[in-house]
């Protein structure tokens, strides 16, 4: 059962769904459906690390959800103006998606492995049924939320019979409520195959890419032009115009500069994540930004999922260029890691590479060659790595 842990604060019982998700991929093959093991390095590779900490806080998910597929031909034709057929792809693989999640948890690893366990099933159980209870508690949050009329979850909260269908950015809304426990960075992304008949998302001649993201985890596409790097996530930190705008417009100025970083609230350097429920009524929300990008033939090699014990220490660049010339999705998250813990990085690290249809294919220089080997030498005796 998906475990709605919310409730444990509404004082209401607990709704049970049956979780249809998957460890696996359906396709079709000339010689019939294939079942392929999404644990497979070469299907998703992972690299992972406590580094220097007492205790790991990162966490990861991947499985393949099973949602309506007239939700899904309604994302697809929001989002890209596409009029994609399910029936031309057929059951089961107009219902598969694959979702695959980083967490990075703060103050504990207690809520990054609920999530873990949790999210991927709630987020495919979630109906617009729960939204009217759901927004009562949000409003119970007071503050910031008094104001607050519903976002991405609004034309569910007094429903209809002209109420919309659900799309995918109000079921990660939704999602992210629902587990709104403690201070945890999160993003997620969805990888929906297109093509007709069904094959896998890393030979998929169409991709609908959907990213949901909270905090300072990031989200890279590496194309095959070049091995440029395109980022699908901003830094929800309390600088970035748009979180300051917010902010300030709802609640006022309470930014704070210290030696390191500005803080809202004097404490926090994120401004969203799912809770801290202490800092809810002060503007820190569990909304995800919501982002979507259709990807087409061999332009993109593969998207990488990281922890901002990775993206603080490595550039952008340097991430796709360590990652592009891997024989495979594993050696390349490996890659990754292996070049932070170089460097001294002592904080917790993930790194998820999933392949896309131009994998191997990725043309031009590794731009960031002699950057990288300059700052090995540099940390070469450093204290930090000393600590290695």
């Amino acid at each position: 059962m998906a475990l709605r842990l919310v409730h444990l604060f509404r004082n209401s019982p607990v709704q049970c769904h049956y979780r249809r998700y998957h460890d696996y991929i359906r396709f079709t093959t000339p010689g019939g459906i294939i079942r392929l093991p999404l644990n497979n390095p070469k299907v998703i590779g992972v690299a992972n690390s406590r580094g220097n900490r007492s205790h790991q806080e990162d966490f990861y998910a991947f499985a393949a959800l099973s949602l309506d597929p007239q939700e899904l031909q309604l994302s697809v034709k929001k989002s890209f103006g596409i009029d994609w057929d399910p029936a031309a792809v057929g059951e089961p693989f107009a219902r598969q998606a694959v979702f695959v999640g980083v967490y990075d948890g703060h103050g504990g690893s207690a809520v990054s492995q609920t999530l873990r366990q949790e999210l991927h099933g709630t987020f495919e159980s979630v109906t617009p049924s729960i939204i009217p209870e759901l927004y009562l508690w949000i409003k119970e949050l007071g503050g910031y939320f008094r104001r607050f009329k519903g976002g991405a979850l609004a034309p569910w909260i007094y429903p209809s019979e002209n109420s919309p269908k659900f799309d995918l950015e109000a079921r990660a809304t939704a999602a992210f409520f629902e587990l709104n426990l403690a201070e945890l960075q999160h993003q997620w992304i969805l990888l929906q195959p297109l093509d007709a008949p069904a094959a896998p998302f890393f030979s998929a001649a169409r991709v609908a890419l959907t990213v949901a993201h909270c905090g300072d985890t990031r989200v890279l596409l590496c194309s095959t032009d070049g091995g440029k790097a395109f980022a699908m996530t901003q830094n929800h930190h309390a600088e970035a115009r748009i979180e300051a705008s917010r902010l300030r417009r709802l609640m006022g100025s309470s930014m704070i500069t210290d030696s390191f970083a500005i803080r809202w609230m004097g404490a926090l350097e994120n401004t969203r994540g799912l809770g801290d429920l202490r800092f809810a009524k002060f503007g820190v929300t569990p909304e995800p930004e919501v982002r979507t990008k259709l990807l087409t033939g061999d332009e993109w090699a593969f998207v990488v999922l990281l922890s901002d014990g990775v993206s603080s220490i490595l550039s952008d660049d340097e991430v796709v260029d360590l990652a592009r010339g891997a024989p495979d999705p594993k050696a390349a998250a490996n890659a990754i890691l292996s070049f932070v813990e170089e460097l001294g990085g002592d904080d917790n690290t993930t790194a998820i590479v999933v392949p896309l249809s131009g994998w191997g294919k990725v043309t031009g220089p590794d731009k960031t060659k002699d950057l990288r080997e300059y700052r090995r030498q540099q940390a070469v005796g450093s204290e930090r790595q000393k600590r290695m």
